[in-house]
């Protein structure tokens, strides 16, 4: 029997020559991780044995082999017609009699008595999940079969999908025979997720490859419409050291619109089994998975890459039934985990029209001319470097999507199989757009940006861009630390790459208005909101418990992101310098905010705090940093107060910080104090003894040491932070906490605008120049330059 088919707990991954790698894993796991709390679902395989035995039947094999001998795979034309072809002699030819009577057997040992027991029916090629060669999504899945007739029928579809384009175009592209392939057909019993849920989860960022982290989808009923890309599902990333610190380790949740759900269907057979169906708008609005499954699945996780001892790409469902999170398939992650160490980095030199956005693949930058495909029968419009724009792909895709210069899909998320092949082929993909199609003519010219963060743009026009490259393993001694202003969490996994020390600046404004957009009056006043107001801010905290905790909790997952990419080296945060016109632009913020004449001298920074009118709302920025310090334990985020403008202010900012429970000192926490006003380099001494140090704000010193507006075009042209008056400022302030010992760094725009003015910096014994990330490189070396 042995010969046909092998059950899963008797297998390993040294049978992959058996029965490919993903029967051989499923195996792996059941016979080595069960013991640890890995649960998968029992079933067999069929041998490759088995599949070479049953192409022999009536010369199926020599057929096959003469049909794509004459094949040019990139004439998709043909390719269709001969895919199309040998498929369906394969569906046609009878299985040997063996194995038709193994896959017998094996399916009534299964069922157990149950003839009614659904199954899944998956493809394991031999050639395939190799650390050096993907062929994930090239074969065919068939979920909820029933009786041993349709699984008969769904194993030889399996066969089948040896053949389909995807998989020919991709073992030609990549060097593989294709007689050296074989398939097994993996039948093993259904979790009933259709009543639940579940996705696909990695054992490091996808985009970035950042490794502490491990990133989770999840969308209702069966996995495919994930693994698919026909949804938008709800995504977490959750931080490694903090769990397995037995800390609170979410650092990111991201609401997915899960408009729709794949459930079983009438029939068990191939074809008929499943259908997808539309879901409720109450449960679109509430997360898919709870934090104690979100932790579930990566306690699985972790256990499955220590195992292998390789980043993982894990496809796993929560049965409706009895409630358990199961794997379902576990292969090595092939594209990020083979990252070289040359630093790619993308940069928009001009700025459009947007024409639609969505979800970022890539952090590159293509462009071209639009070219809408409706179905898989107009592929041969794509010419080299167009932009391919459709609803969704599929596997068939890949022949023409190796043209494409960029990707936009109207559905999907970052584990779509668009975003999937996007990131094998090196160029970007924006997906979920959902009206992309709608919105973009074909024929017009546009360029797709992944280089801004995790929003895609797509804007009009061929934009000029341009590619930078630097290696980061070796990077020249300097005698100061070089730190990175990173305000938007959607950039740390990506940023930390780069060479550094930390970062020097870390904006709440940015977490504020990109994943928030709420006036925090307007949260804390829910109840008494303009009915049309309350309707916007009901549906921007969805899947949150109150509005309170949707503040709360976005501002944790953002500086918890910082803190996590970063980590152990500091993170200062400042606290939120909106000033009354950018707070008024927040939703609700015109119902509280005040009408000022000069907003940039008013009503901001150390004020806003210790004010009436404010405070209840800094004690929710308090709240945060207090739980991504002391319950999550990122004790290297240290908080830097802005514009602070008398000595009087200084010290009732740190006494209010007191009574919100965080003492300069305790836990290690360290209180930075922007020095942006003259006054505070005039009286640099005075303000020291409330703080651990200062860190320079030049552009404000600048302008208000020189008396001018920076936003003004008129005299704009005499903003230089190496004014006479402004270094003779900066002297002082180095001067001062050099004496008091205490730390001076500088985040003002200043040092990456001008490498001259980081050396000025350099030479009077500043700590650390905090750089904006794309001029941490060049500044890097012109530095190293002068000091060598």
């Amino acid at each position: 029997m042995e010969d046909y088919i092998i059950w899963f707990e008797s297998l390993g991954m040294g049978d992959i020559d058996k029965v490919g790698g993903k029967n051989a894993s499923l195996g792996e796991m059941i016979s080595n991780l069960a013991h640890a709390g890995v649960t998968v679902p029992l079933g067999f395989a069929t041998t490759a044995h088995a599949y070479r035995e049953f192409l022999q039947t009536e010369g199926l094999d020599k057929r096959i082999h003469d049909e794509l001998a004459k094949l040019d795979v990139n004439d998709v034309v043909a390719l269709a017609e001969t895919g199309s072809r040998i498929r369906q002699w394969i569906t046609d030819t009878p299985f040997p009699k063996q194995l038709d009577e193994a896959i017998a057997s094996g399916v009534a040992k299964l069922q157990e008595g149950n003839q009614n027991m659904a199954v899944a029916v998956r493809s394991s090629a031999t050639a395939e999940d190799l650390p050096d060669a993907s062929f994930a999504g090239q074969q065919e899945t068939f979920l909820n079969i029933v009786g041993v007739e349709n699984i008969r029928h769904a194993v030889k579809e399996v066969f089948a999908s040896l053949f389909n384009d995807r998989a020919i175009s991709y073992r030609a592209h990549h060097g593989f025979e294709h007689s050296h392939v074989a398939l097994s057909a993996g039948i093993q019993r259904m979790v009933r997720s259709e009543s639940a849920s579940s996705g696909v989860m990695f054992t490091l960022d996808t985009e970035s490859g950042f490794k502490d982290v491990v990133f989770i989808t999840a969308s209702y009923g069966l996995g495919e419409t994930v693994v698919q890309g026909a949804v938008n599902p709800d995504e977490f990333y959750v931080h490694k050291p903090t769990f397995e610190a037995g800390r609170p380790a979410v650092l990111r949740r991201n609401l997915g619109s899960k408009a729709i759900k794949m459930v079983y269907g009438d029939h068990g057979s191939a074809g008929k089994s499943v259908q997808t169906v539309n879901v409720d708008q109450e449960d679109r609005g509430k997360f898919s998975l709870t934090d104690a499954e979100i932790y579930e699945l990566t306690r699985q996780a972790l256990v499955i890459e220590k195992h292998y001892d390789r980043p993982m790409d894990i496809e796993w469902a929560k049965d409706g039934d009895d409630g358990k999170l199961y794997i379902v398939q576990a292969r090595p992650e092939t594209v990020k985990s083979r990252a070289s160490a040359v630093m790619e980095r993308y940069l928009l030199k001009e700025k459009g029209k947007v024409l639609c956005e969505g979800r970022s693949i890539g952090q590159k930058i293509g462009s071209g001319p639009v070219r809408v495909i409706t179905n898989i029968s107009e592929m041969d419009k794509v010419k080299d470097g167009d932009v391919l724009v459709t609803d969704m792909t599929d596997p068939d895709w890949e022949p023409v999507m190796k043209r494409a210069s960029a990707i936009v899909t109207d559905r999907g998320g970052r584990t779509c199989h668009a975003a999937i092949i996007a990131r094998e082929l090196g160029i970007p993909a924006v997906v979920g757009c959902g009206d992309a199609t709608e919105l973009l003519k074909d024929g017009v010219n546009v360029t797709v940006s992944c280089a801004e963060g995790d929003t895609g743009m797509i804007y009009e026009g061929l934009l000029d861009f341009e590619l930078q490259k630097n290696s980061v393993e070796s990077m020249p001694k300097l005698p100061f630390k070089i730190m990175m202003n990173v305000g938007n969490p959607d950039r740390a996994f990506d940023f930390q790459a780069l060479p550094n020390e930390g970062v020097g600046l870390a904006r709440l404004e940015f977490i504020i208005n990109r994943m928030i957009g709420v006036h925090p009056k307007a949260l804390l006043n829910f109840d008494t909101l303009p009915r049309d107001v309350k309707q916007v801010v009901e549906k921007r905290i969805s899947g949150y418990s109150s509005p309170v905790d949707f503040y709360i909790e976005k501002l944790v997952e953002g500086i918890s992101t910082l803190a996590a990419a970063f980590y152990p080296q500091r993170v200062i945060v400042r606290l939120s310098d909106f000033k009354s016109n950018e707070y008024a632009n927040l939703i609700g913020g015109t119902i509280y905010e005040p009408e000022e004449e000069n907003p940039m001298l008013g009503f901001r920074g150390a004020s806003r705090y210790i004010s009436d009118s404010f405070r209840d709302c800094f004690e929710l920025e308090c709240r945060a940093l207090k739980k991504v310090r002391n319950e999550m334990g990122f004790t290297n985020v240290e908080i830097m107060v802005p514009f602070v403008r008398t000595v009087g202010e200084a010290k009732q900012v740190v006494e209010l910080l007191e009574q919100n429970e965080l003492r300069r000192g305790d836990n290690g926490l360290r209180l930075v104090m922007m020095c942006e006003l003259p006054a505070n380099a005039l009286l640099a001494e005075q303000f020291l003894e409330y703080f651990d140090g200062f860190s320079i704000g030049s552009n404000d010193l600048t302008q208000l040491t020189l008396g001018l507006d920076r936003d003004s075009g008129i005299v704009a042209h005499l903003f230089d932070e190496r004014n006479d008056a402004v270094l003779r400022l900066l002297s002082m302030a180095i001067q001062a906490c050099k004496n008091a010992d205490k730390y001076i760094g500088i985040c003002g725009q200043g040092p990456s605008d001008h490498p001259d003015f980081a050396k000025w910096l350099m030479d009077q014994g500043i700590d650390s120049v905090s750089l904006n990330p794309d001029s941490v490189m060049d500044t890097w070396f012109f530095l190293a330059e002068k000091h060598a």
